[in-house]
């Protein structure tokens, strides 16, 4: 395992409530990347850039609007291994995990990856976008494909919706892993300057996305843009960053942001059933580390590892020894994945 690990499952007392602060993590300077270690920003394997994904794109109806995802693996005989889903979070798209989808598949499961409703290739909903109505588009799309029970994998936005999944409809998840989950401290946020301030990221954002080719392949600029959630960015591959910019600048950026400041459920944390896998970097600079703590300490099934030298997106950012730590947690499973129809009688369904 890399020795990038720093701390793994030690629980707080139930006692303690840690101090809701914002994160006090600082950038790094472009010639701290060379001391990130082998496993920063190495490929995984299966190379997802040996995929051709075309085959693969799929959409769906929900709610009457398109949901854009992809659909991989799940072609061996392992049908009683439950379907993982992958959630983006802000101004994200489904390729944040084109590190992680070829993994999981390889293991025998079905992978999705979604477009949350106004990212990426998603039409916006119909309805006023909320973590909790989110949470019901991600049941009613397992629903839809037939998956049963699922584990969901989120990270930021979508760690944030996972947990309000498992918290709705816990027939549904079998399993989640929480990355970087926003929730927390975010609840605690003041509006007014944040949401001005986003209006600012979101036209950037657009402008950037227009561009992403260019931005990609020059150094110095590459560190400037991506710095703030990609710990060391130089050291990711081009074509990695070149995917997940062009989902960028997407007209659900403000109301999901809006969303995340409106919506606190920390006080039902404690009703999450499922095993709970929570991964977190030292140096993430949008959700303190501190927040692993409070996830970890309510969530009653839970354990965390906090990585070194990482930022807020360590499924890309060290993809191999993300990939490594959740197939770990994914073989703890003691019973076979329940079906569609065991998950619609137990209430889990979209109804």
């Amino acid at each position: 395992m890399s020795s990038a690990i720093l701390a793994v499952g030690v629980r707080l007392p139930e006692w303690r409530v840690p101090t809701i602060r914002p994160s006090k993590a600082l950038p790094a300077t472009p010639w701290q990347a060379r001391r990130a270690g082998d496993d920063y920003g190495a490929t995984a394997s299966p190379d997802w850039r040996s995929v051709n994904w075309q085959p693969h794109l799929r959409s769906a109806q929900v709610d009457g609007r398109s949901v854009h995802f992809v659909d991989y693996g799940g072609d061996s005989a392992s049908g009683d291994l439950e379907p993982v889903v992958f959630v983006h979070g802000l101004g994200g798209c489904w390729q944040n995990f084109l590190e992680n989808v070829p993994r999981a598949a390889a293991e025998g499961r079905r992978v999705i990856a979604l477009d949350l409703p106004g990212f990426g290739f998603s039409e916006m909903p119909s309805d006023d976008i909320s973590i909790s109505g989110y949470g019901r588009v991600v049941n009613s799309l397992s629903d839809s494909l037939d998956l049963g029970e699922v584990v969901l994998v989120g990270n930021s936005m979508g760690g944030f919706i996972s947990a309000e999944t498992a918290i709705q409809f816990p027939a549904r998840v079998a399993r989640i892993v929480l990355v970087s989950a926003a929730g927390v401290t975010t609840s605690d946020l003041r509006a007014r300057p944040i949401l001005a301030g986003a209006r600012v990221v979101a036209a950037v954002a657009t402008r950037t996305a227009a561009m992403s080719e260019r931005v990609v392949r020059r150094r110095h600029i590459r560190h400037l843009v991506y710095n703030s959630f990609i710990r060391h960015p130089t050291r990711i591959r081009n074509e990695l960053l070149y995917e997940i910019t062009r989902g960028s600048g997407r007209p659900g950026f403000l109301p999901a942001l809006r969303a995340i400041m409106d919506y606190d459920f920390r006080d039902r944390l404690t009703e999450i059933g499922c095993p709970c896998l929570i991964v977190w970097g030292t140096e993430d600079m949008l959700v303190p580390s501190s927040d692993a703590d409070e996830f970890e300490r309510l969530i009653p099934d839970s354990r965390k590892v906090v990585l070194r030298d990482t930022g807020h997106m360590a499924m890309l950012e060290r993809p191999q020894t993300f990939n490594a730590l959740v197939v770990e947690f994914l073989e703890e499973e003691p019973s076979p994945a329940a079906s569609e129809a065991s998950v619609e009688a137990a209430g889990g369904g979209s109804g």
